[in-house]
């Protein structure tokens, strides 16, 4: 068999693995892409492995020893992405831009503002002062999105 063959078959899954991490927004999708590009490197690694005739077969050795840091690496990203939407309902790796925990809209009565305004979201009726006390009120706490009980530098609103 020609080198050719299964190297532009690995050239095809590296390049749909590559648009797979730059065009999706699940991080389920981009976790099986990072495994089509891992798949591809496999493949290349066998076939470069047989055209040389390694006696010792270090390409298929290798392989090995990547499949199984895939198989640890798809074990960690997916207890993370569980842990990302079980903490925001959400695996869409564009709204994913720090892993600090924020105010989920489930729990709007606990008086978060989250926006910087310190207008509040508890029920709506914030007066807009930032001082937060956190009773739901919607008075909020200084509009960073703290939790109660955290410190949080609190802003004064203009006049």
């Amino acid at each position: 068999m020609h080198l050719a063959y299964p190297t532009v078959v690995a050239a095809l899954l590296f390049s749909v693995g590559v648009y797979g991490v730059l065009a999706r927004r699940n991080a389920i999708l981009v976790l099986m892409s990072v495994e089509l590009m891992l798949n591809a490197v496999n493949l290349n690694l066998v076939a470069f492995d047989m055209w040389l005739r390694d006696p010792l077969h270090g390409g298929q050795v290798l392989t090995l020893f990547t499949i199984v840091i895939a198989a640890a690496e798809i074990g960690l990203g997916l207890a993370i992405v569980l842990l990302v939407f079980r903490n925001r309902r959400s695996v869409d790796v564009d709204r994913l831009r720090a892993l600090s925990e924020r105010a989920s809209p489930d729990r709007a009565g606990d008086g978060d503002a989250g926006d910087g305004d310190g207008a509040g979201d508890g029920d709506g009726a914030g007066d807009g002062d930032g001082a937060g006390d956190g009773d739901g009120a919607g008075n909020g706490d200084a509009g960073d999105g703290a939790r109660p009980g955290r410190a949080a530098a609190v802003e004064e609103a203009a006049p």
